[in-house]
Parts: structure tokens; sequence; C-alpha cells
């Protein structure tokens, strides 16, 4: 089983993996896709987990696999259709993410109206930092997550840029489905998405937060 390391804190087993699509407005606008009104929901698995100094394994079956810079939620207690200060005390802990995404396989579900599973599930598609408990460190939103490519930034943007804040995507999620201690969202990722190739270094950062690095192979 997959978990979460939790700086000062005993791992955690991971359980249902929620990403958020288009939580900002110029990485929705750099796809050519609407600025949400509310969510957009998918899942991943907890077998897609990958740790800092892991290899994300470039799938056959694609030739465009896109980075995608998350700041990642632990949940630590059960919630179900909370409010603003139960999904605020549902946090538990801060880590950054890479949501890895088969662009070309993507568009190609989005055309025929199907999921977009098969381009966000593959082995290796979600990699993790270590985390930092809200005990340790309240998120101020003012925080910037990075990513560089071969030490060349690519994505840079404050967290305060994103349309749902942490504690309106708890909400919201919970109002969809329980929220269980061990589960994990994914935030979205700002503008600046783009091709990796095998032997790309990637580094990301949430500063303050956490930091992780992968290789592409």
């Amino acid at each position: 089983m997959k978990k979460v390391i939790v700086r000062g804190n005993e791992d955690v087993v991971i359980g249902k993996i929620v990403c958020v699509g288009r939580n900002y407005a110029e990485h929705a606008k750099e796809l050519g896709n609407e600025v949400p009104g509310k969510p957009v929901v998918f899942l991943k698995p907890a077998s897609a987990v990958i740790y800092s100094g892991g290899k994300i394994i470039y799938p056959s079956f694609s030739a465009e696999m896109h980075h995608e810079t998350e700041l990642v939620l632990l949940i630590g207690k059960e919630i179900k259709n909370g409010d603003e200060q139960k999904s605020k005390e549902a946090i538990s802990a801060y880590g950054v993410g890479l949501d890895m995404t088969l662009r070309d396989v993507q568009n190609e579900l989005k055309k025929k109206g199907h999921p977009w599973t098969i381009a966000k599930c593959f082995d290796t598609s979600a990699a993790l930092s270590d985390f930092v408990s809200t005990k340790y460190y309240e998120l101020n939103l003012e925080e910037e997550i990075i990513l560089t490519v071969n030490a060349v930034i690519r994505q840079k943007e404050k967290l305060n840029k994103m349309i749902f804040n942490p504690v309106q995507i708890v909400e919201y999620v919970s109002s969809l489905m329980t929220l269980e201690p061990g589960d994990l969202i994914f935030t979205g990722t700002p503008a600046g998405v783009g091709k990796v190739e095998r032997g790309d270094k990637l580094h990301a950062q949430i500063t303050n937060v956490a930091e992780l690095e992968c290789s592409v192979c």
C-alpha cells in the first residue's frame, strides 16, 4: 500500500486520490477550456503514486506526456457535506505533487466524450513530495508553486490565483462523496503545462511547504 510521508508524524496509508481540473483561469484558457463555475473533479488510483527521487515512466501508448504541478491536500478526518469550518479542519497536511497527463490521449478521449481515465491513471502519474502538517504550517495562499524542467522554469504562480481555494474544494468534494482519512486532493495546476521528454529532470516546489524531484524515463 502506498503511503503519504508527513514530516514529524507517522506515515498515512493513501485512500482515494481526488483531482480538480481547470482551477486556475489561465490554465483553463491555455487549453482552450471555459473557466468552470464549480470544480471539475476526477480520480486517480493510489497505485499511480511515486515519491521524490522516483522515475516517471513514459507509457508506450502516448507521444505527448505533460507535467501539471499542484498543491496536494491530505485529509485527516472523515467528512461528508462539510461546511467551511469542518472542511478547513479536515485538511491535515499539505504537499506538492505532479499530475502527469497524457495530453494526446486525453484530447482523443474528450473528442469522443469518454472519461479521461487512461490519460490520468497510468503508473507513476502521481508524484508526491513529503507533507507538512497543518499543526506546524498554516497555508496563507501567498506561497508560490513552481516547476522547473532541466532547471528552466515552466510553471510559476501564487496559490491565491486558484479559482477555488483548498477549503472550498474540500467543501464541494465532500458534498459529492465522503472523504476519509488518507484521501488526497490534487487542487489543480497553473498555466505553463507542457510536454516532457525522456531524460528530463523535473523539480516542483511550493514555497515554505515542500518540494520534489523526479526524472522521466
